[in-house]
């Protein structure tokens, strides 16, 4: 009988455990960061070279991937342009993306790039930025269509840092972190 109680209670634990998990998401808010300084500024940063180092991290915690990304950035009146060269770790070669960020309002943005389906929306809080998109994900032999949803947060005029929760079914598959400064 003790064998059985002790069995029952160890996979209503495991249960509760996985329910726990599942239901985890990760929320961040932005107006916690609107009288943080020093105040981010998307063009000014990106403006010129930037370097920028990261990982990827699966559901686990592991680091799957590790990367280098050259960022050349050019504003052009309400306009950001940033031609990224990222350069992996472990397996792909060189792939770049282009992105074109728009100025909407006093802390709106849109952007897009080739291999976002859809509009990026951006909102500044602060020292904080916010942007979400809708991407399209290649993994091995397949691809996942997933959702961006990314941080950055500046330390001071050249140095910033960027988390990415990536997202299918509203559930945190992936995390990114990336150290970017200006060169």
């Amino acid at each position: 009988m003790n064998k059985i109680k002790k069995t029952v209670s160890a996979t209503i634990v495991a249960i509760l455990g996985m329910l726990g998990t599942v239901g985890c998401s990760v929320s961040v808010d932005g107006n916690d960061y609107q009288a943080v300084s020093p105040r981010f500024d998307l063009f000014q940063f990106f403006d010129g070279n930037v370097k920028a180092w990261g990982i990827v991290q699966n559901r686990s915690g592991d680091v799957v991937q590790r990367f280098v990304v050259d960022i050349a950035g050019t504003v052009n009146n309400d306009t950001l342009t940033l031609d990224e060269t990222f350069d992996y770790g472990v397996g792909e070669g060189p792939t770049s993306r282009t992105w074109t960020i728009v100025k909407q309002g006093d802390n709106t943005f849109k952007g897009s790039a080739t291999d976002i389906p859809g509009p990026a929306t951006g909102t500044s809080y602060g020292n904080a930025f916010n942007f979400h998109y809708q991407m399209t994900l290649p993994v091995d032999d397949t691809s996942y269509d997933v959702t961006f949803d990314d941080w950055f947060w500046a330390f001071d005029d050249s140095t910033m840092m960027n988390r990415s929760y990536i997202r299918k079914f509203g559930i945190v598959v992936a995390e990114v972190t990336i150290f970017m400064q200006k060169q």
